[in-house]
């Protein structure tokens, strides 16, 4: 009995795993548009090396606007679908 729910408990782990990354790897759809270059269905972070940073959100998933390179620091802003903002202290965004 013990080896039974083992063998459950180790199917439901590799299920849930194979579920959550499968889940992560989709881009949202539609461009995202930062200082003028437009990213078709983007996925992860994008660094800018122009100030201010520029970002048009016409995907149907949430931009995030971090402080530092490499989408690290702290969150700046928020761009939902649809939104446009131009941020001052923006380095990089984020979308999944």
């Amino acid at each position: 009995m013990r080896r039974i729910a083992l063998t459950v408990g180790s199917l439901v782990a590799a299920g849930m795993l194979a579920f959550a990354v499968s889940g992560s790897a989709v881009a949202a759809e539609g461009v995202l548009v930062i200082n003028e270059t437009a990213y078709e269905q983007p996925s992860g972070c994008y660094d800018s090396d122009r100030w201010p940073l520029s970002v048009s959100n016409h995907t149907d998933a949430i931009a995030y606007v971090f402080s530092e390179p490499g989408c690290g620091g702290a969150v700046t802003e928020a761009v939902h679908p649809g939104e446009s903002t131009v941020s001052e202290f923006g380095n990089s965004v984020y979308i999944d």
